[in-house]
């Protein structure tokens, strides 16, 4: 399984992580993902997270904290 995270900054600049062939993409607009509580389980539930993938492979990233690491770690890059 292959992730490519997107943080948003506008809708035609983003800052991309991950293989451009990767099984699931991940995507979360810059301000979300800048907010001091970000969880990306949390936003994926209120519909601010976009996934596409495999539900059970995009649950288990959520799940393992991976996405919110590695989300978090994008959106500082510009803050």
């Amino acid at each position: 399984m292959s992730v490519q995270y997107r943080v948003a900054i506008t809708k035609k600049d983003e800052l991309v992580e991950g293989p451009d062939d990767a099984t699931i993409v991940v995507t979360v607009p810059h301000a979300v993902a800048s907010e001091a509580a970000f969880d990306a389980t949390v936003e994926y539930m209120r519909g601010r997270l976009k996934a596409a993938g495999h539900t059970g492979d995009i649950f288990e990233i959520l799940r393992s904290g991976d996405a919110t690491s590695a989300i978090r770690s994008i959106a500082q890059t510009r803050a």
